[in-house]
């Protein structure tokens, strides 16, 4: 599957990114080639492969939670380009 210039500009969109037409261009065929890879991995014959959450065992390999200050919501909401009270407004993902 090849995605189209306007796949690749809604996306951009979403990430809130401004490409040239240069840059849509390449990045068209990028990631349609990503897809194309996605693809392949699809079409591979996993029965005999156990279910894993993780390619290699690992466990406890993050530090520890630890409670620390974060950002205040006003000073983390100041830059954003819209807002409703104490959230970031964001165009819809899932669904028109």
């Amino acid at each position: 599957m090849s995605l189209s210039q306007n796949d690749v500009k809604k996306v951009s969109l979403l990430a809130r990114l401004l490409l040239t037409e240069e840059e849509l261009t390449t990045m068209t065929g990028q990631m349609s080639d990503i897809v194309g890879y996605v693809e392949q991995l699809g079409e591979l014959d996993t029965t005999d492969v156990e279910p894993m959450a993780h390619a290699v065992e690992q466990f406890n390999v993050f530090a520890a939670d630890e409670v620390a200050p974060s950002l205040p919501r006003d000073e983390a909401l100041a830059n954003a380009p819209k807002r409703d009270d104490e959230c970031f407004r964001v165009p819809a993902v899932l669904g028109e």
